[in-house]
């Protein structure tokens, strides 16, 4: 991690105008957002008796509230080139929106993948590219998902990944399978970001490229939706099927061979959107479980009077205030010198950050009794989204890796001879 010398002008602060943006959020919150949850699970449940049990249209209410934020300037916040916000600034308002996750990004045109999809198209799109899918998808028209991981293989290492890219004149033509490529199951869902092999013999890091590839092309097929923990999301989690795929050689996203460098932009900014998410549905946890034991008693008193209960709140406050200091340090050190300078932060706050959700919401599971597993609080829903996120992005243990890789790097460079047996004392 950086050297706390390189730290001394870190400021963490949101800023005038991001302060301002998250009064309005959390107005916007209390006003229209939470209101809408019941009327979205309502309006998901009736649609899914009426399609046999798992409906993925977008219920009517998350129009109303888009049209809402879009009013409100609180419309594609996310990215810095059209919003203006550092990552710092942003971060304040992405914890904010993971208080109700199923909502609040969607409304503000700021859910993943589109988000990530979005900066790459930004980043490294064609005139032509960006006029066809990022216009739309900046104006909340159309969703996308991002094809990378695979059922066949070990994706917790990119360099695994067997889809094929083999050009054909002009066209490359795709042949694998992807699994987990969220967003796809959505009627609105109308292009895939895809990574794949486009030279399997070359060096191992420039063996991928990603690709354009419209969900409507012949021979790209909907498997399922993969629940997570029984849930089914609505925008869906997908195992999708190439077969034959043909799209034109002006598909391709950036150079041949620059699938792994494209992936690591988009992993950055991203990163910490999750991380500060995860945050939110932490404090959201929190909340509940305060006003559930203050509001409850056994014993002669209220719950929370008990020690336990004290004790499950105080841990609470505590890894949530540590794990925001360092996901804002992560966002800071990412807008000074970009993602790269920031590799073992990003890697850290991806485990940290949704391992706090999971122990805050699982406390909170608890002190709700037989009602925290339930649909009726939105407690279990959040764990379940915040457990997965120990597997999505690379699993945890591939981001401790790193960490330690780096740690152990730092004392191998810096420590002179003899320094660890004079330790021991």
């Amino acid at each position: 991690m950086a050297d706390a010398t390189d730290l001394t002008q870190m400021d963490l602060g949101p800023g005038p105008r991001s302060s301002e943006l998250l009064a309005t959020l959390r107005t916007f919150m209390a006003e229209h957002v939470y209101p809408a949850e019941k009327v979205y699970a309502a309006e998901l449940g009736a649609a899914a008796r009426v399609n046999g049990g798992v409906s993925h249209v977008l219920p009517p209410v998350v129009e109303g509230l888009k049209d809402t934020a879009r009013r409100l300037g609180l419309w594609n916040l996310f990215l810095p080139d059209l919003s203006g916000l550092t990552n710092v600034e942003y971060a304040y308002l992405a914890e904010e929106t993971g208080r109700s996750p199923y909502l609040a990004p969607e409304a503000l045109n700021c859910a993943a993948p589109d988000t990530g999809n979005m900066e790459l198209l930004h980043m490294f799109g064609t005139p032509e590219q960006k006029q066809q899918w990022l216009t739309p998808l900046l104006e909340g028209t159309m969703r996308s998902g991002f094809a990378m991981t695979e059922p066949d293989v070990a994706s917790s290492d990119a360099r695994n990944i067997s889809t094929s890219i083999v050009r054909d004149g002009d066209e490359y033509v795709i042949n694998g399978r992807k699994w987990w490529t969220t967003g796809a199951a959505d009627p609105r869902c109308d292009i895939l970001v895809l990574m794949g092999k486009t030279d399997p013999e070359t060096a191992v890091y420039r063996q991928q490229s990603m690709v354009l590839v419209p969900v409507a092309t012949p021979g790209v097929t909907i498997v399922r939706s993969l629940p997570i923990f029984g849930y089914h999301d609505q925008h869906g989690h997908c195992e999708i099927r190439f077969d034959d795929v043909r799209v034109p050689v002006t598909s391709l996203l950036g150079a041949e061979g620059d699938g792994f460098a494209i992936a690591q932009a988009r992993l950055g900014p991203g990163r910490i959107h999750h991380a500060m998410r995860c945050l939110g549905m932490a404090e959201r946890g929190l909340e509940l479980m305060v006003r559930r034991t203050m509001a409850r008693e056994a014993f002669g008193g209220p719950l929370s009077e008990q020690g336990v209960i004290r004790n499950w709140i105080a841990e609470s406050r505590m890894e949530i205030e540590q794990a925001r200091l360092l996901v804002l340090k992560t966002a800071w050190l990412i807008d000074r010198g970009g993602a790269k300078d920031a590799a073992t932060e990003i890697a850290a706050i991806k485990v940290v950050a949704p391992r706090v959700a999971r122990n805050v919401l699982d406390r909170s599971i608890q002190a709700h009794g037989g009602g925290g597993v339930t649909d009726d609080f939105p407690i279990a829903r959040m764990w379940a989204s915040a457990r997965i996120l120990g597997i999505a992005d690379g699993p945890d243990e591939v981001h401790l890796r790193t960490v330690a890789r780096t740690q152990l790097r730092c004392y191998r460079d810096t420590a002179p001879a003899g320094a660890a047996e004079a330790g021991q004392g």
